[in-house]
C-alpha cells in the first residue's frame, strides 16, 4: 500500500511540477509522512526528477517544439551550479539556507506581480550576461534546497521572453542537469530505498508525460496565476517548517 500511495504522489506532484515547477512540495511530505528517512526522500526525488524531467523534456524535443542547438549550453551552466549549491550547502547554516529559499521565493513573486510578461514572447534562448548567471544561480539554489526550482526557472523564461512551451522544456532539460549529481551522490552513498524511489519514479513518469501534455494545451495568461499560487505555497511550507 505504501508503495501505492508513493507511486500515485508521484504522478499528481510531477503534473505539477511540469506545469508550474513545485512538485516537491507534494512529494516529499508525502514520504516523510509514511515514515521514510529524510535523505532517502530526498534521494528519491532526486532520482525520480532525473529520469521524469529528461522523459518530459525529449517527448517535447521530439515533437519539435524544442531546438538542442537552441538549449545544449543549458546542460553545463545547471550542472556546475547543482555542484556549487552541494558544495555552498555545507558552508551554510540550515537556519539560513532556509531564509534565503524564502526571500528568492518572495522576490519571484514580486516580480511576477510587476512584471506583464506572460510567456508571450518568441525570443530565441540564448547565453547572455543574464541568462548564464541566472541559470547558474538556480542551479545553485536547486544544490542547496531543491523545491521551487523549476518554479524560478520559469520565471526566468519568462522575463527572456521564452514562450510558454519552450521555457517547460527548457527548465525541464535544467532539472535533469542539476539533479544528475546529487543523484549520483545519494545512490553512492547508499541511502536510496529502491522500492520507493522506483515507485515514485514510475509515477513521475508517468505525471511528467501527462503534465507536458497539459502544458501543450495551456494558454500562457493562464500560466502566472498558477505560478503565483505555487510559489505562496512553497513559501508557506518552508515559512511554517522551518521559520516558526
Amino acid at each position: 500500500m505504501e508503495y501505492l500511495i508513493i507511486f500515485f504522489t508521484g504522478i499528481v506532484s510531477t503534473t505539477l511540477g511540469t506545469i508550474a515547477g513545485g512538485g516537491g512540495l507534494i512529494s516529499l511530505p508525502m514520504m516523510l509522512l509514511l515514515g521514510i528517512p529524510i535523505h532517502s526522500s530526498i534521494g528519491a526525488n532526486k532520482v525520480s526528477n532525473t529520469v521524469s524531467a529528461f522523459s518530459s523534456f525529449f517527448h517535447l524535443f521530439r515533437q519539435k517544439k524544442i531546438a538542442m542547438k537552441e538549449c545544449y549550453w543549458i546542460i553545463p551552466i545547471s550542472v556546475l551550479g547543482g555542484i556549487s549549491g552541494g558544495w555552498v550547502a555545507s558552508l551554510i547554516s540550515a537556519e539560513h539556507l532556509y531564509i534565503i529559499a524564502i526571500i528568492l521565493l518572495v522576490f519571484a513573486f514580486i516580480t511576477s506581480m510587476v512584471g506583464k510578461r506572460n510567456f508571450t514572447g518568441g525570443n530565441i534562448l540564448k547565453p547572455t550576461r543574464l541568462s548564464v548567471p541566472g541559470l547558474y544561480g538556480i542551479g545553485i539554489y536547486d544544490g542547496i534546497f531543491g523545491p521551487g526550482q523549476g518554479t524560478l526557472m520559469l520565471y526566468l523564461f519568462a522575463y527572456l521572453k521564452v514562450d510558454y512551451i519552450r521555457a517547460v522544456g527548457y527548465a525541464r532539460l535544467a532539472t535533469f542537469s542539476s539533479c544528475i549529481g546529487a543523484a549520483v551522490m545519494y545512490i553512492s552513498s547508499g541511502v536510496i530505498i529502491w522500492g520507493v524511489t522506483l515507485s515514485l519514479l514510475c509515477g513521475s513518469v508517468i505525471g511528467a508525460q501527462i503534465g507536458v501534455r497539459l502544458a501543450e494545451r495551456l494558454k500562457p495568461a493562464y500560466v502566472k496565476p498558477i505560478l503565483r499560487i505555487v510559489t505562496i505555497a512553497i513559501i508557506l511550507q518552508v515559512f511554517v517548517e522551518n521559520v516558526l
